[in-house]
């Protein structure tokens, strides 16, 4: 692993005192310290996990601007997830991408087809027209476009535009920990708080573990934010913090399957409990899901019960040749949605009902922020207004910006990368599984990263030679990984710094010779133990 980046930034968080700490790496907590460190400050991030080790590894890697809570009025929420979701398409694109949505709506559906016709022009003008217009499809129609849709059952299809992640959640998450760390942010995963208190002098101390090594330190800092998502609650009453809010907990299951349908597009339907219910291309897969179900606790697992539902779900609303069965499996991700709520509200029983529009509570005698709720097209609002309140929590923000903190390098940049990408012959490697480029996949994926990465092929033309089958990784990736993203387990990088585990089933990647191959990249004399502790773990979940 990149041992000697994470010793660094565990030295740095023991020796030096911060203004702010995030516990937390999921979203929230990676575009708090990312917005905090570009504004100067003195900014520490942890997680007791990887980072995007919980609910952010199990979205459905859709950036939308939330078209489902438009039947609950709420076109406040619409317009500004909308806004956020536009931010993030003109801000990463490289990585956010338009995509189409084809929603084939069920006859006898409670509302006719011309009013969501309608709600989703409505949707668009909110979205400030940024995407393509919508159509109107007539059950022929649908027929014709995607003969794979079990037609009897509907009553018409619209097609309308959202965003979506052309990667994984997690590499997303991880690349602004990345960007953090190159405006001064301490950042380290696997290190688990075990509370935080405030001293005399009104700072705080928070004591940690390196759950890797075992070792124990303290970290100071003026202010603290909990970032830690569907933990926010415990974690506040483990730091003697009284909020306003808290979280409901709803679990939310996807199920990865071979690939459905040949067009890249979003088949969307509405489930046996009238929720949006998806099916959503991922790369030679498909994503179909999700569930919705309240629970006490955020340590969730797929059921028998959750399967079932998808899947029964999914082959009513197709016709396939074959229907799909637990045998089709490839992977699954089951998240935990926290769902901000006031303490004394009485929603509690209709969960369903509530949005995920986030909520930020600061306690300003005690230098102490709470985020609650939240998704990942809102991600860009959190930074922002944690930054905030920072600020007016004390901190001194010694850098204006004079340009956004979030982004992918410029226009001129990438060009110039692609260029010389093109004379090194990368243009010509494709990758099976996606078809697309080494050229563009090493700039999607790591940005001004790579053009080191070039200067390396250029020298050793078999780094850019594909490692693991059909996946279009190779050597020159696996170096930079290796000595840059913290990759502490071979899930890390399977799981959260690629999308792999969610594409090869796991028979195939125990066949890798490439998988071998890059875990000695990655872990050198301990690549078999990883492998062996891998594969271990995935036999005990099985």
């Amino acid at each position: 692993m990149s041992k000697k980046l994470r010793d660094t930034q565990l030295d740095a968080l023991r020796r030096e005192d911060l203004d702010v700490l995030i516990v937390g790496g999921g979203i929230n907590g990676v575009v708090s310290a990312a917005a905090l460190a570009s504004r100067g400050c003195r900014v520490g991030l942890i997680d007791a996990r990887d980072f995007a080790g919980f609910s952010s590894q199990h979205s459905s890697n859709l950036v939308w601007g939330g078209i489902k809570y438009m039947e609950g009025y709420e076109f406040g929420l619409v317009a500004e997830l909308c806004r956020a979701r536009n931010d993030l398409l003109d801000s990463f694109p490289s990585t956010v991408k338009e995509i189409r949505f084809l929603m084939t709506l069920n006859r006898n559906f409670r509302f006719h087809p011309l009013v969501i016709l309608m709600s989703t022009w409505f949707y668009w003008l909110l979205g400030r027209a940024r995407t393509r217009v919508p159509r109107f499809l007539r059950r022929r129609r649908i027929q014709f476009e995607e003969p794979l849709i079990n037609s009897t059952l509907a009553s018409a299809g619209i097609v309308y535009s959202d965003a979506f992640l052309h990667d994984n959640d997690a590499r997303f998450v991880f690349n602004f920990v990345r960007d953090a760390m190159k405006k001064g942010c301490r950042a380290a995963n696997y290190v688990r708080s075990l509370g935080s208190r405030r001293d005399d002098d009104g700072a705080w101390t928070t004591s940690v573990v390196d759950t890797v090594t075992g070792a124990r330190f303290e970290v100071r800092s003026r202010v603290v934010v909990n970032a830690t998502g569907a933990f926010a609650d415990d974690y506040n009453r483990l730091s003697g913090i009284e909020t306003r809010f808290c979280h409901l907990l709803s679990k939310g299951v996807h199920l990865i399957v071979p690939r459905i349908s040949a067009h890249h597009r979003v088949l969307a339907f509405f489930a046996d409990d009238e929720r949006l219910f998806f099916a959503i291309p991922m790369a030679n897969r498909t994503c179909v899901g999700t569930t919705d179900t309240l629970v006490d606790d955020a340590a969730t697992t797929v059921t028998d019960e959750d399967r079932e539902f998808i899947l029964s779900n999914i082959n009513a609303r197709l016709d396939l040749e074959l229907p799909l069965t637990r045998d089709d499996i490839i992977a699954e991700r089951c998240g935990v949605r926290p769902l901000a709520i006031k303490a004394d509200d009485r929603r509690r029983g209709h969960h369903e009902r509530l949005s995920r529009k986030h909520v930020i509570e600061a306690d300003f005698e005690a230098s102490y922020v709470s985020v609650f709720g939240g998704k990942m097209t809102d991600c860009l609002n959190v930074g922002e207004e944690v930054a905030d309140l920072v600020r007016r929590l004390g901190v001194a923000l010694p850098i204006r910006l004079k340009r956004k903190w979030y982004g992918e390098p410029g226009a001129v940049v990438r060009e110039e990368f692609l260029a010389r990408a093109n004379e090194l012959g990368l243009d010509s490697m494709v990758a099976a599984d996606t078809g697309e480029s080494l050229s563009e996949r090493l700039w999607r994926r790591y940005g001004e990263d790579a053009h080191p990465m070039l200067d390396r092929i250029a020298v050793d033309r078999s780094l850019a030679e594909p490692l693991i089958e059909n996946l279009g990784v190779c050597g020159v990736e696996m170096e930079h990984l290796a000595n840059e993203e913290m990759i502490v387990r071979l899930e890390d990088y399977l799981r959260r710094r690629s999308k792999i585990e969610l594409l090869v089933p796991q028979a195939e990647l125990r066949r890798s010779a490439g998988l071998a191959a890059a875990s000695r990249y990655l872990f050198g004399d301990a690549a078999q133990e990883q492998l062996d502790e891998y594969f271990d773990s995935r036999n005990r979940c099985a």
